[in-house]
């Protein structure tokens, strides 16, 4: 029975205020706050029960706002229901336009549950046949009417459709930059993200990813948990496994506090994959069944399905880096998954279970299989992910092997390869560069396997040495474009310089730094986000051929390491000629290198007493000793007494060499790959110099007024002046910049290891950036030729920045070194320097008096 008009009208008037503030409660927080607020406004609207048509318009749309709720969370089922109660309201309107149109708008609803519950072939049906019919001649219908291009736009990603999806969200950000929808705005820009992401376009994924994220803050800032997770899936695809389990590990707490149920499962796979790149099997185990069972319960078999994929691929690389055969279960339980995947549309999933369990069967042996399987893998689209394509040319390589082709294996090698060169051309910053080696390693570690086991002589030991450049320290061949100011970025840097500063101080005087140092993070996560996308890289160069280095070698000698299995191995390359050496265990090495380091550290302080500094310098000299008959001792035929060029593996990037007994007084260049090393190695300029003295470092000040007399017409930046904008303006187009000045590697984020100065840090980041970079740079203090080491041997860091960057040498320490020491080193390295001698010559000379306290590397050309 209709209630009194009176009655009704405040009744509408109520449950109109509650919706409005459900509605602003749902894009603020999420469903789960807004959900109460919907079932108060739909009971106030029962309590005055009416068949009018302000009466009724407004429950249909209370809801539909409902059926989204309930939909995300309790279940799709619950939201369908509230859609089915909505469909008959419509149905009691009185018959015109109102009536059609909030008919249609029930059905891109129901579209919009039903994609976001997996099902998005019928999505798109209901919404191609509604869109068309709505109309834009209130404000309102208007938006209604972009809301649903995006949401289509969304469903063609899902379906890999990315060109529809661009015209849809195209037309869509029309209307909300024209009409001023600034919330529409940024969603469509977090869609136009993910359109870019499907393409394969990083960095203008994560460059939409940001500008969505800055409109958001103050529009929406309850979506910005959603661009963190799809930010995560782009640096996922760009091999950022840490940077992306970071974002995660932000996002979700945030998901789980607004209950967007679906959105937190999404996330959980992504941190699954994320693990899995990290080697880290029972964490990904975790977070893909609690993902399933959270699809499960919502009913969304597509999705279910492909957390189930996330807990296969983790036990599949599982048993492929165990020693063991692998269970016969496992590939046939990738290949049933693999059919179930295929059956809902999930074409690119299916194949990557295909291929692990290719890789399975291989492994087990079972070669015909495997072969089959391999043949129900579809050809490669423009969507298909960079890191299905590698593991598509690896199981082509691998299965090449077990079938006695190994050119063939070496062919799909190489293919692969080149493509994923093109896709690293493609990226932005240096991180995004670097990153994209982690598709490609195993793939590199194949082919160089391969032809290591087949080297024979100097045709063979050649051939290796074409196969390690390709495959290594690839972001050190790139020439540098310039950088594209963005004052965004400058301001974060700028702040985080502050506040590290202000941080250093509170310190000193025994004051809190908590909510400092988490402000100096948070500053940090947003200007490495900038990073990504304001300005690409640089351009590449062609890896250099063997000819080539072997000509610019000259006299001196290079020698290039190699890891394979547990053994380490060497290309020497002398006089034009070719050869592989054996060497130690790797295992062994690596943790007597790392327990030298531990001994250096120990012995730097200038003032240890006595029995401490005997005790650990006799440690330091067995473990050199040592070292030298594993790395050593087996080249020396083949080095004789001649200067060498060293390309490291990883782990021993962190080897002080000259600390070596057969190497101490030898000039040593360390260099991240041959190529990189022929690039730097040009004709420097030796003019002008530039002296820099930083803040609190004792008799730093009097170290560099003492270089006077070594460069009496070198630029003095020292004191009060040593600024970071000062430093920065002085290293631009120098020819020999000294540095004396306290700093810190940073390990999680390479490219923010600083130099300390007056006015805060100056970051790795910065110098990486300047027009013209120094030609030679000497790091005096502290560890900055530290390197963060990811796959591919892309090593990271200060020194390395600089080197990316375009400086050809850099000297720095590998371990901590005392302020006398490094200062009687570094003046006796700038007087010889002076006098003619090469860097690599000059600093052996400079630290063979005392090797083990004076840790320092000759990075780059030497």
């Amino acid at each position: 029975m209709a209630g009194h008009p009176f009655r009704v009208d405040r009744a509408v008037a109520a449950a109109d205020a509650l919706y409005q503030r459900a509605r602003t409660e749902a894009v603020d927080h999420g469903p789960a706050r807004a959900l109460r607020l919907f079932r108060q406004a739909l009971k106030r609207l029962d309590q005055a029960h009416a068949e009018r048509a302000d009466w009724l318009t407004l429950r249909a749309k209370v809801l539909l706002s409902l059926a989204s709720a309930e939909a995300e969370i309790t279940s799709l089922e619950a939201g369908l229901a509230q859609l089915a109660e909505a469909k008959a309201v419509v149905g009691r309107l009185p018959e015109g336009q109102d009536r059609d149109y909030t008919g249609d708008v029930v059905e891109i609803q129901r579209a919009v549950l039903l994609f976001r519950g997996g099902r998005l072939r019928e999505s798109l049906v209901l919404l191609d046949e509604a869109l068309p019919r709505l109309p834009m001649d209130t404000d309102e219908r208007r938006q209604r009417y972009a809301v649903a291009l995006m949401n289509r736009s969304y469903v063609h990603l899902r379906l890999s459709d990315p060109e529809a999806a661009l015209a849809d969200l195209n037309r869509c950000l029309e209307l909300a930059e024209s009409h001023g929808y600034r919330r529409l705005e940024a969603k469509a820009r977090h869609n136009l993200g993910d359109r870019a992401l499907l393409v394969g376009d990083i960095p203008e994924a994560l460059r939409h990813y940001e500008e969505a994220a800055r409109l958001f803050v103050s529009v929406g800032p309850g979506s910005l948990p959603l661009v963190r997770l799809d930010q995560a899936r782009a640096l996922l695809a760009a091999g950022l496994a840490e940077e992306a389990a970071r974002h995660l590990d932000e996002a979700l707490p945030q998901l789980h506090e607004n209950r967007l149920i679906q959105d937190v499962a999404e996330a959980e796979v992504a941190r699954a994959a994320a693990a899995i790149l990290e080697g880290d099997f029972a964490l990904a185990r975790e977070f893909a069944g609690a993902a399933r069972r959270r699809f499960q319960r919502r009913g969304n078999e597509r999705w279910a399905e492909v957390a189930a994929l996330a807990n296969s691929r983790a036990d599949a690389m599982a048993a492929l880096g165990d020693r063991r055969t692998p269970p016969k279960r496992l590939p046939l339980e990738l290949s049933g998954h693999a059919e179930r995947l295929a059956a809902l549309g999930l074409r690119d999933e299916a194949a990557l279970a295909r291929l692990l369990a290719v890789r399975l069967q291989l492994r087990r042996g079972a070669v015909g299989e495997a072969e089959a399987l391999l043949a129900c893998v579809p050809k490669p689209r423009q969507t298909t992910p960079v890191d299905h394509l590698m593991l598509l040319r690896l199981c082509r390589a691998e299965l090449a092997l077990a079938t006695g082709k190994p050119r063939s294996a070496l062919a799909q090698a190489r293919a692969g390869l080149a493509e994923l060169s093109q896709v690293r051309d493609r990226m932005g910053g240096l991180d995004l560069v670097c990153g994209t080696a982690v598709h490609g390693e195993e793939l590199g570690r194949l082919a160089v396997g391969l032809v290591l086991d087949r080297a024979r002589g100097h045709a063979g030991a050649r051939r290796l040495f074409v196969w390690q450049e390709r495959t290594r320290a690839q972001v050190y061949r790139y020439e540098p474009l310039p950088a594209i100011a963005d004052p965004v970025l400058a301001r974060l840097i700028n702040e985080m310089r502050h506040v590290q500063r202000t941080a250093q101080k509170n310190r000193l005087t025994g004051e809190p730094v908590g909510e400092l140092e988490q402000r100096y993070s948070q500053l940090q996560r947003e200007a490495t986000r900038l990073g990504w996308y304001t300005s690409p890289w640089g351009r590449p160069r062609p890896v250099s051929s063997p000819e080539e280095v072997a000509a610019r070698l000259g006299d001196r000698v290079l020698v290039s390491l190699i890891a394979h299995g547990d053994r380490i191995s060497a290309v020497v390359v002398r006089d034009g000629r070719f050869r592989v050496v054996p060497l130690g265990p790797l295992a062994e090495t690596v943790e007597i290198t790392r327990q030298l380091h531990a001994d250096l550290n120990v012995l730097a302080p200038d003032h240890l007493p006595a029995p401490l500094a005997a005790a650990v310098t006799a440690s330091a000299e067995k473990r050199a000793n040592l070292l030298d008959g594993l790395l050593v001792r087996p080249l020396a035929e083949a080095i004789g007494d001649r200067e060498l060029v060293i390309v490291p593996i990883g782990p021993l990037y962190a080897l002080p060499w000259g600390a070596l007994p057969s190497l101490r007084g030898r000039a040593i260049s360390v260099a991240p790959s041959a190529t990189a090393w022929l690039t730097a190695a040009e004709q420097g300029r030796p003019e002008p110099v530039v002296l820099v003295g930083g803040p609190g470092v004792p008799g730093a000040i009097g170290e560099v007024r003492e270089l006077r007399s070594v460069y009496p017409r070198a630029r003095l930046v020292d004191g009060q002046r040593a600024t970071s904008g000062a430093v920065l303006e002085a290293l631009d187009g120098s020819g020999v910049a000294h540095l004396v000045a306290h700093g810190a590697h940073e390990p999680a984020n390479a490219l923010f290891s600083r130099l300390d100065l007056v006015d805060g840090p100056l970051f790795a980041h910065e110098t990486a950036r300047l027009k013209t970079p120094p030609d030679l740079v000497v790091l005096a203090a502290c560890e900055l030729a530290m390197s963060h080491i990811r796959p591919g041997e892309e090593a990271l860091g200060f020194a390395g920045a600089l080197l990316a960057g375009g400086s050809r040498t850099v000297v720095g320490a590998v371990s901590r070194v005392g302020d006398r020491a490094a200062a009687e080193a570094m003046t006796q390295l700038h007087r010889r320097m002076a006098a003619g001698t090469s860097p690599a010559v000059a600093l052996a000379e400079a630290t063979a008096v005392d090797p083990l306290r004076r840790p320092f590397l000759c990075l780059g050309a030497g």
